[in-house]
C-alpha cells in the first residue's frame, strides 16, 4: 500500500433515532445520526410484509417449488 494516499480510519458513535447507539470506525470523523439501524429494521426484527396485490409471490412460488 502507498503510503499517504489512504483515508484515516476513526471511531465514530453511531445514534439510532430509536435510541440505540453503537461504535463503529469511518472515514467521516464525526458523530453519524440514522433514522433506522439493525434494531428497528423490519428485515431485522421479523416484522417485515410483503405487498402481495397481485399474488405475483404465490405464482412464483407455485411455479419454482419443488416437487417431491
Amino acid at each position: 500500500m502507498k503510503a499517504g494516499i489512504h483515508p484515516e480510519y476513526k471511531e465514530i458513535q453511531v445514534n439510532c433515532s430509536c435510541g440505540n447507539q453503537f461504535a463503529t470506525r469511518s472515514t467521516l470523523g464525526h458523530e453519524l445520526h440514522v433514522e433506522v439501524c439493525s434494531n428497528c429494521h423490519p428485515f431485522f426484527t421479523g416484522k417485515q410484509k410483503i405487498m402481495d396485490t397481485e399474488g405475483r409471490v404465490e405464482k412464483f412460488r407455485q411455479k419454482y417449488a419443488r416437487k417431491k
